[in-house]
């Protein structure tokens, strides 16, 4: 990763961000499954993103911009 990232958190049912997370260049951050989160930069980041092959780009928004799962096989 290259730049400063902040991670929003929100819990299930939780209508407000509860808490944020701050990573720059080199730490890494897992977020806990069911957690609502919004990863935001105020300048360029580079970042690297693990997630379920399953999840959609735009999580539950959808629209133009949703991408369908590929079969990678």
């Amino acid at each position: 990763m290259d730049g400063q990232l902040t991670i929003h958190l929100r819990e299930p049912g939780s209508s407000d961000t509860q808490r944020s997370v701050t990573l720059s260049a080199g730490q890494l951050y897992v977020v806990p499954r069911g957690v609502e989160h919004c990863p935001t930069a105020d300048d360029e980041a580079s970042i690297l993103m693990f997630e379920p092959s399953l999840t959609p780009n735009t999580g539950d928004a959808g629209g133009e911009r949703t991408k369908e799962p590929q079969d990678l096989a």
